[in-house]
């Protein structure tokens, strides 16, 4: 079952329509109010979220869900009218797993669920490497036996990189893969993530290593 918040009514008929006539359940929802009624009776499969909503918007929607332990690896995609790079940062590092600015087609919105979905199906794993250990299943990370707190986004940059130990990775493509193929901001904004991680791992963050004008890795032990 898949949950669409969004307070535009043709919006929502359409996407509704089209979800249900490719064989995906999917219900929608004017207002937050309705949707954290409908989230109680019975937990979505996916959910998709406008950012300007009555009630409450959409970010403060996606941080509750995220603090649920319920719906804490919910699969979230933002539908918002909103396209700037610091909204989609923001909505990103909330949480969400994927961001489509308005007008999208209908096709290109199936094959991010689709997409998503393959993703998150996928087995969770734990990786170590030298003193850090990640459990993707628990989402934590820890240093030297001590636990450290990570945004959404920093932990998935961090997976990937330990998922392909080893492989060097481009700004272009972490971007690709961590923020989504269609997100559009400056391959700086991944620089800025790794400089985060780097910090918030201390010892640890010497693995994560620079190719001098391409991108990054994690290889061994710093």
């Amino acid at each position: 079952m898949i949950y669409l918040l969004e307070d535009d009514d043709s919006i929502r008929d359409l996407v509704i329509y089209t979800l249900n006539s490719q064989g995906m359940e999917a219900r929608g929802f004017e207002r937050p109010s309705a949707f954290w009624e409908a989230v109680r009776e019975e937990l979505p499969s996916l959910a998709l979220l406008d950012i300007m909503l009555p009630e409450e918007d959409g970010i403060s929607v996606l941080k509750k869900l995220r603090k649920d332990g319920r719906t804490a690896r919910l699969p979230i995609i933002m539908l918002t009218a909103k396209g700037t790079e610091y909204d989609k940062v923001l909505g990103l590092d909330a949480g969400a797993d994927d961001y489509i600015a308005k007008p999208f087609g209908m096709m290109e919105l199936l094959s991010r669920i689709r997409a998503l979905a393959r993703r998150t199906s996928e087995k969770p794993s734990t990786y170590q490497c030298g003193c850090l250990c990640v459990d993707e299943g628990r989402h934590t990370v820890t240093v030297e036996g001590h636990e450290t707190v990570l945004t959404q986004k920093e932990f998935e940059l961090l997976c990937l990189l330990l998922q392909n130990r080893g492989q060097v990775f481009s700004r272009e493509r972490l971007i690709e893969q961590v923020w989504g193929y269609a997100f559009t901001g400056e391959t700086r904004t991944v620089d800025v993530h790794i400089r985060t991680l780097r910090q918030k791992l201390g010892p640890a963050g010497a693995y994560i290593q620079t190719v001098r004008g391409y991108g990054y890795k994690i290889d061994g032990e710093g």
